[in-house]
């Protein structure tokens, strides 16, 4: 009988899909140490020398379009002849990922993004393979680009959401409300914030808020002209998380040289430390971001978005009381308001407490366990 193993199917269109991945892979080494466990970005696997440019594409319009991205997000919420065009692949497309399970042997196969769900439930229809197909939805969304007919099991991230699932047909059989899969490490809360503090080089009396843009680093010009203007109050500390966007954080570095209470960073591999040090995130709504703050019970503002995934997630947040909108010309004024109400923050952090689902990877790789079986039902041996 040949050992379980877990290939989950990603995607670094956007950062989240890849960091729930991530979470899996490493809740899986408590769960069941030894337990083989890969990871495969499908885009690249499928389209070698075609996924950077529609990487970039995708980024590009992102950037440079979001109404329009939300637009069609919002007509392709229920599921219509176009989102079953676009749920289509190519034979040859289909065959690469077929190749990919033949290749791995896995006894189960697991999903963090839209496209690789779609192809799954393909090959499962059109009897290209029997192994179970599990999804991890990391919105807080039910948009039609996660729902395939050939799902075995969904993981999503919240009671609204495996509501709204079943609203779609779902069978409840197929839900399970693990959360949105976070780090393990997110679980331990710091026993002295001061310390912590020090140790990262940043003042342990200042008022603490750090930005982040999600791992691409979308942060606005208007934020950078207020911290320029010295709107701020003088004991507020900013970290700003620029990501992977070189350029962004060259043109931060030179348009707020010389500021003390700005701390400007790169991408962070294990980022929690910085989180818990923190009295309040501003972000953009991303699925990962926000539920790992809020395991971390840090308040959140939250930019305006115009994306449809991050809309959902905003909506859901800010009905939980753990995040408020963050309007970037009046950021200043909010912020100030925020930290003149001590209470109001305490609310925040104790309805995030209440609010979001602990261990929510360790509970993921559980579901996920359940459905692994031998691989000789496969006719892989």
């Amino acid at each position: 009988m040949k050992q379980e193993k877990i290939l989950i199917l990603s995607g670094t269109l956007g950062d989240g899909h890849m960091q729930a991945a991530k979470a899996i892979v490493e809740a899986s080494e408590i769960c069941k140490p030894g337990m083989s466990v890969k990871v495969i970005d499908l885009m690249e696997w499928i389209h070698p020398r075609m996924h950077v440019i529609e990487r970039y594409c995708f980024l590009q319009g992102v950037k440079h379009l979001p109404s329009l991205y939300g637009f069609l997000y919002q007509k392709t919420r229920e599921a219509t002849p176009l989102t079953a065009l676009l749920k289509k692949f190519r034979q040859s497309s289909l065959h690469r990922l077929l190749e990919l399970i033949q290749q791995e042997r896995p006894t189960v196969l697991v999903s963090t993004f839209p496209p690789a769900s779609a192809a799954l439930s393909v090959l499962k229809e059109k009897k290209m393979t029997s192994l179970t197909a599990v999804t991890i939805i990391t919105d807080h969304s039910d948009h039609s680009y996660w729902i395939h007919p050939h799902t075995d099991l969904y993981l999503v991230g919240s009671q609204e959401v495996g509501e709204a699932l079943l609203k779609k047909n779902v069978p409840l059989h197929k839900i399970v409300v693990t959360g949105i899969p976070v780090r393990p490490s997110y679980n331990n809360k710091p026993s002295c914030k001061k310390q912590l503090r020090e140790k990262l080089g940043l003042d342990p009396s200042a008022f603490v808020v750090m930005v982040m843009g999600g791992g691409f680093g979308m942060i606005k010009g208007t934020f950078i002209e207020q911290l320029k203007s010295n709107q701020f109050p003088p004991h507020v500390q900013f970290v700003f998380v620029c990501g992977r966007n070189v350029k962004l954080l060259h043109r931060m570095s030179e348009a707020l040289e010389g500021r003390r209470n700005v701390l400007l960073k790169g991408y962070i591999d294990g980022i929690q430390d910085w989180m818990a040090c923190a009295d309040v995130l501003i972000t953009k709504p991303g699925g990962l971001t926000t539920s790992e703050a809020q395991a971390l019970q840090l308040p959140m503002m939250l930019f305006e978005s115009t994306l449809g995934q991050e809309l959902d997630n905003a909506n859901y947040l800010t009905s939980k009381g753990v995040a408020v909108w963050c309007e970037e010309d009046r950021l200043p004024e909010q912020l100030q308001r925020l930290m003149d109400n001590p209470a109001m923050l305490q609310a925040m952090r104790e309805k995030a407490g209440r609010s979001r689902q602990q261990h929510a990877a360790i509970h993921a790789v559980r579901q996920i366990m359940s459905q692994s079986a031998p691989a000789v039902k496969y006719g892989y041996v």
